[in-house]
């Protein structure tokens, strides 16, 4: 170790109390985090990148420092969604540390890894207070029927209004207005539960009209219009 010339000459002052880390509850147990190893939870991350044209939401379930079950969902840029496949190859089975300080390929994943870095080693995860956390694969719950990722998609102009183009239920096929032209519901197909049926054996055409559901007024619709063509 070497030492200024103005260290060197200073007497000794002997170090009091041992100030040790505050505890952060992790998985139902208040925890004095020393080293990677003591950090354990499930959590979520946003990242964006720099030109803010795409987002990330990454998922961890972190087990004694190790990266244990990861889920990247991607929105907003092509290019990211390969970058996706690569980082859940790279994530699982690193530590959180290694995780940090590795190029997870895309920006707005790297910046989701720092963001839920955070979260877990300060103790502000999702598991924070249930009992020996959740078991590896439980971040699949937060995705809908089919394995889909719940996307919501929305368009609006002053000019000619609001279109939904997707809702968590699935991809919208028609909007129902009033006599107002407001919308009161909409007609969707949902695309996790059609594809299901299809890899099940099912036809198509038979998998894709079973799957059409409506929701809000749509039954007392004035008008009924196509959102991506009318």
């Amino acid at each position: 170790m070497n030492y200024t010339h103005e260290v060197e000459q200073m007497c000794s002052v002997a170090k009091g109390p041992k100030h040790g880390p505050a505890p952060i509850p992790e998985e139902g147990k208040w925890v004095k985090a020393t080293q990677i190893s003591d950090i354990s939870g499930l959590s979520h991350g946003i990242g964006w990148c720099a030109p803010q044209q795409g987002a990330c939401k990454l998922t961890l379930n972190v087990k004694n420092g190790i990266i244990e079950e990861a889920l990247v969902e991607t929105l907003g840029c092509s290019g990211m969604t390969h970058s996706a496949a690569m980082a859940a190859e790279i994530l699982q089975g690193k530590t959180i540390l290694e995780a940090l300080n590795t190029d997870l390929v895309c920006d707005a994943i790297n910046v989701a890894m720092r963001e839920i870095f955070k979260q877990l080693v300060y103790g502000r995860t999702q598991t924070a207070f249930s009992e020996n956390g959740l078991p590896v694969g439980a971040s699949l719950e937060d995705l809908g029927k089919g394995l889909r990722s719940q996307v919501g998609t929305m368009f609006g102009t002053k000019a000619k209004g609001v279109r939904y183009l997707e809702m968590a239920e699935g991809y919208v096929l028609n909007l129902a207005l009033d006599e107002n032209d407001e919308v009161i519901g909409y007609r969707f197909v949902h695309l996790g539960k059609m594809m299901d049926a299809i890899r099940k054996g099912s036809d198509p055409k038979e998998a894709y009209e079973k799957n059409i559901k409506t929701y809000g007024r749509y039954d007392d619709a004035a008008k009924i219009i196509d959102p991506r063509n009318e």
